[in-house]
């Protein structure tokens, strides 16, 4: 069997949620392999109060540095790809992307095509005040896959980011935050959304498919289960000139035949 790729992951926005992502990447690697097989990744994590003081001062640039200089670890480590485990810094997505070598996997893809596949068109949003106003997430929802996206009211969307920040990243769950979280999903499903996106990673640890009478999509999982689709090929072994998706990342031409691949989908389902 060819050796695994190797993930890069940037977490610690917050470690509750990164800490999922860990245990939903081996989860799907023990399923598949069995026995005692685990990921072969990387991660980067981050002190997430300094990353928060950023966000909410506006300091965008200065956050995008680092999130830069994160990619740039993963891809000097050894990552053959990588994921952003957050939805809110996927704002500078394409910035990070286009500082490495290596693919970044988006977090707003797996869900929105899995939306498409369900034929659900007119989705809700959750998610921090800034996945939510900000038009780098709905606008990618929107333009890519051709999304209706709705978000909710100002006082609901206040609610769900002080959650977010004050109660789920500090790993406190609270039922009267579920309940209230579930009165949010019922206004959005009267306004017409047919689904929920999850869009905040720490999300999942609150809201529970019986909350909702649309089906959610956790964002989440989703991400994390997004390397073992057939879609992604990666190589097995660092190589001077490392090849992506059947290109070669520095001449942009097709992989010679010698260049042995692997397929994330001849491993994993």
């Amino acid at each position: 069997m060819p050796q695994q790729g190797v993930i890069g992951l940037i977490g610690g926005m917050s470690w509750e949620s990164s800490a999922e992502y860990y245990r939903i990447i081996n989860q799907a690697i023990r399923k598949r392999l069995g026995g005692s097989h685990s990921a072969r990744c990387l991660m980067w994590s981050f002190d997430f109060g300094e990353i928060e003081a950023l966000q909410h001062a506006g300091r965008w640039d200065d956050a995008t540095r680092l999130m830069i200089e994160a990619a740039q670890r993963l891809e000097r480590g050894g990552a053959d790809f990588f994921l952003l485990c957050t939805n809110t810094m996927h704002r500078m997505a394409d910035q990070v992307a286009a500082a490495v070598r290596i693919p970044l996997l988006h977090i707003a893809d797996p869900t929105a095509e899995r939306i498409r596949v369900a034929g659900i068109e007119r989705v809700g949003l959750l998610g921090t005040a800034f996945t939510m106003e900000h038009d780098f997430y709905k606008g990618r929802l929107q333009r890519q896959f051709g999304l209706d996206v709705v978000v909710p009211e100002a006082d609901d969307r206040a609610l769900v980011h002080r959650v977010i920040y004050h109660e789920l990243v500090q790993s406190r769950i609270e039922p009267s935050s579920r309940a209230a979280f579930a009165a949010v999903i019922t206004r959005l499903v009267e306004r017409g959304a047919d689904a929920i996106i999850l869009g905040c990673t720490e999300i999942m640890l609150l809201v529970r498919p019986e909350d909702s009478p649309v089906p959610l999509f956790d964002t989440t999982r989703l991400h994390g289960k997004r390397p073992w689709t057939a879609r992604w090929q990666v190589i097995p072994s660092r190589r001077p000139n490392r090849c992506v998706r059947g290109m070669c990342t520095t001449h942009a031409s097709p992989i010679a035949s010698r260049i042995e691949r692997w397929k994330c989908s001849s491993a994993f389902s």
